[in-house]
């Protein structure tokens, strides 16, 4: 049984089929009767909970607060922006009718045809509308900006090809409404969010991320500018984990949401919106796991440490508990979360195959020998090494081993992107570039027809115009027109 649970797709043969098999052996999540749509498990729900209370933490400590708007959008709000209703009216779903009546053949219940909405009323697949409709009853004055709202929500875009967590039709998320008094403060809300994301992706999830600004196709509907955080999947693959979007004055256009400014004139409203989804999820499984299962960065993982006893009789497992219950207490004083697996129904070895499939990062098994001996086995998930050490020290060997395994999964991820990343000035080595995965520097001429171009004969896309990095100008790989700087190709999630 520990065998077959170990028995996965290798990422080399298979790298798709090994992360779906993944999510389901590590008890993450599962396909529902819904079609487009995933049962997030317990397992996999602890993980976004502490991704949900850490990133709550800190838009909390830049000043935002939460709120809650409806899930149901009247669909004249949609016509309201043009370029929001273009982006999204293939994904939604619509809700028609109000009431449902048992079929007068005897065939269940059918729709209500008298129960017609008067509007049809759309599943929000986000809620600028709706909440820009509303922050017009808010904001009269400059004295009531500068609005700093987020809603933890779920939000349904109809996808045809989903994949769980990367892309599902209804998925859980976070999105930031601001609304401010100048285009200076709204611009540095957008940036300062995707800063709070960059920080969140690289200090607790152990991901590195690139920070940049899209491209104008690449932009989300409604925005002035987009900036994102772009990281890379041991496929080569890009993966957008976050963006933080400048809406300029268009929403408050559309809704005319205006206020009286110092001078006691009018003026529409500057606004940003921002958020990461359950995505984050997918780039936490695909940056660190591997053949033998999930591996989790300790700041999330749900289970830090667990104890796994080995025994004969009830004589053994009470004595290895006595010694164990206070270790248990005393790892928890430290804020560390542990489980002590003494449940007398699976042997160690299924044990032992469970907790690494399911990415524990630090593993302790103590046996009667090491009662004797005064030691506990570790092993840490990241490496898969083990060690016998000294049961006085563990305390803080196992605080100093979960730093440690934090700092090297992101070390790792690091170290593959900079080895997968390169830079190129000719198109044919481009595509023969794009071919092997990864990130690709080169320059762009700023035109939309070169970007469709080169999107259409190699399926890669410009993921960002980096924040950071070189600025040298040169020459379109493709026209050789002047370009500005390098961009970052990838083929993409």
């Amino acid at each position: 049984m520990a065998k077959e649970l170990k028995n996965f797709t290798k990422r080399s043969d298979n790298y798709s089929q090994w992360y779906n098999e993944l999510v389901v052996k590590a008890d993450l999540a599962e396909q529902s009767a819904v079609r487009g749509c995933m049962v997030i498990k317990p397992y996999g729900y602890a993980i976004w909970e502490k991704m949900q209370r850490q990133l709550d933490d800190m838009f909390k400590a830049t000043g935002h607060q939460n709120a809650y708007f409806p899930l149901l959008i009247p669909k004249s709000f949609l016509s309201r922006e043009a370029d929001h209703v273009e982006g999204f009216a293939k994904e939604c779903a619509v809700v028609t009718h109000y009431r449902l009546k048992n079929d007068p053949e005897g065939n269940g219940v059918v729709v209500d045809p008298a129960a017609r909405l008067e509007e049809e009323l759309i599943i929000r697949p986000t809620s600028e509308t709706i909440i820009w409709n509303t922050y017009k009853n808010w904001i009269h004055s400059y004295r009531d900006l500068p609005i700093l709202v987020n809603q933890w929500a779920n939000v349904f875009r109809w996808e045809m090809r989903t994949r769980m967590f990367l892309r599902t039709a209804e998925f859980l998320w976070q999105e930031g409404h601001t609304a401010h008094a100048t285009r200076e403060e709204a611009e540095e809300e957008a940036r300062r969010m995707l800063e709070v994301y960059a920080s969140f992706a690289q200090d607790y999830m152990a991901v590195p991320v690139i920070k940049g600004v899209k491209s104008a196709n690449e932009r989300f509907a409604g925005a002035l500018d987009t900036y994102t955080i772009e990281a890379m999947m041991q496929d080569g693959k890009a993966l957008q984990s976050g963006t933080s979007h400048f809406l300029g004055q268009n929403f408050a256009k559309a809704f005319d949401v205006t206020f009286m400014n110092k001078d006691n004139k009018p003026e529409y409203v500057w606004a940003s919106s921002w958020g990461v989804s359950t995505r984050l999820m997918g780039a936490l499984i695909m940056t660190h796991s591997d053949d033998n299962g999930l591996v989790l960065p300790p700041k999330l993982a749900p289970i830090q440490v667990v104890i796994v006893p080995i025994y004969k009789d009830n004589a053994q497992l009470q004595a290895i508990s006595e010694k164990v219950n206070p270790l248990v207490d005393e790892l928890r004083k430290r804020g560390i979360s542990v489980k002590y697996d003494d449940a007398d129904n699976r042997r160690p070895g299924f044990k032992f195959a469970d907790y690494e499939v399911k990415g524990v990062p630090v593993r302790l098994a103590i046996g009667a020998r090491d009662l004797e001996n005064g030691t506990v086995e570790i092993m840490r998930r990241d490496t898969l090494e083990k060690e016998t050490v000294a049961f006085d020290g563990i305390v803080d060997e196992t605080a100093r081993l979960l730093d440690d395994i934090q700092s090297n999964l992101f070390k790792k991820a690091l170290d593959f992107r900079e080895s997968k990343t390169c830079e190129v000035d000719s198109y044919d080595d481009f595509k023969k570039k794009i071919e092997e995965g990864g990130f690709i520097l080169a320059h762009w001429d700023g035109t939309p027809e070169t970007e469709e171009k080169i999107k259409e004969e190699t399926k890669a896309t410009i993921r960002c115009i980096p924040m950071d990095g070189d600025t040298t100008p040169g020459k379109c790989m493709v026209t050789g027109k002047p370009s500005q700087r390098r961009v970052i190709f990838a083929r993409s999630y």
